[in-house]
């Protein structure tokens, strides 16, 4: 019977540590899930003989002990195999983005209110996602990205629209810095915008402190700064129309006056875990075998020698 324990602890050490360390590539890999059906087809054939000797009510138990860790090895197994891997969930202030694996959708709070976000579900009580949520099968956790606010008017400081650069209006003229480019060797983010009623297509990229320390010719202590780029309604490159800005500094190019605020706004990473139900069914199955071996006339699995 210690033979049967032992694999019980085994299994379940494996699965919990899915729980402690979530984010692992390893959950994902095959050899894991062999490792785990081979402790349990191992648990089965232990348990077989071990009930076969048992007597009174240690019968049931190792049959309890052997349901536990097979069903805490099942949820290990599916969400290893069958869970989506991980994803960062990317919204505008304001914005629901739709989840299918969640069974409802993830909503983000005005830029200024400083809520978490939220996951909505039909028929629940929104759910805030601060710094971890455990669902059924995920845990939700937030995660603060950088994005960046930006503002267009005319020479006459004119307030102009905002636009994808679809031709789509903005409901806010925020920048999700999702794309990435390229430049002197460092991966920077990247986005766009229009401006219609100037013809004018903007580049955004965003350079960190770090980045900015290796660049010359910038006075003053390393800081996020934005690069922006101005294009014709065709996209071809204007004359001199690249200028750097400091967050929240107005500057003058390419017949546009622009502003850009640099905003720490957060995002949900979606990983998923074992199935909280099933490790619930199998650990209650394992407290009822160990209770049926702590009764009087079973022995503990951890001392028995047979």
């Amino acid at each position: 019977m210690r033979d049967v324990a032992t694999l019980v602890v085994a299994i379940a050490a494996a699965v919990l540590l899915q729980l402690v360390l979530p984010n692992r590539v390893i959950w994902h890999q095959g050899w894991y899930s062999v490792v785990l059906v081979a402790l349990v087809v191992l648990l089965a054939v232990r348990a077989r003989d071990a009930t076969a000797k048992a007597m009174g009510r240690a019968r049931p138990a190792v049959v309890l002990l052997a349901f536990g860790g097979g069903a805490i090895a099942f949820s290990g197994v599916a969400s290893g195999l069958l869970a989506p891997d991980p994803q960062q969930i990317v919204g505008a202030p304001g914005s629901a983005i739709p989840v299918p694996d969640l069974g409802g959708s993830v909503r983000f709070a005005a830029l200024q209110s400083g809520d978490p976000p939220e996951l909505v579900r039909p028929g629940r009580a929104p759910l805030p996602i601060a710094s971890g949520r455990y669902t059924s099968a995920f845990l939700l956790s937030q995660t603060v990205r950088t994005i960046v606010a930006v503002e267009a008017r005319d020479a006459a400081n004119a307030h102009l629209t905002i636009t994808q650069p679809t031709g789509s209006a903005f409901s806010s003229p925020v920048l999700m810095m999702q794309q990435t480019q390229r430049i002197s060797g460092l991966d920077l983010p990247f986005d766009a915008f229009s401006v219609p009623a100037a013809h004018r297509i903007v580049k955004v990229v965003l350079f960190n402190p770090q980045q900015v320390a290796l660049m010359s010719g910038i006075p003053g202590p390393p800081r996020a700064v934005v690069l922006f780029a101005v294009d014709d309604e065709t996209d071809q490159p204007l004359a001199h129309a690249i200028r750097l800005a400091n967050d929240g500094q107005p500057v003058a190019v390419g017949g546009l006056r622009l502003r850009a605020t640099i905003v720490r706004y957060p995002a949900v990473d979606v990983t998923a875990i074992p199935s909280l139900p099933g490790l619930a069914v199998g650990f209650g199955a394992l407290a009822l075998g160990i209770g049926l071996f702590s009764l009087r006339g079973a022995k503990s699995p951890l001392r028995s020698k047979s």
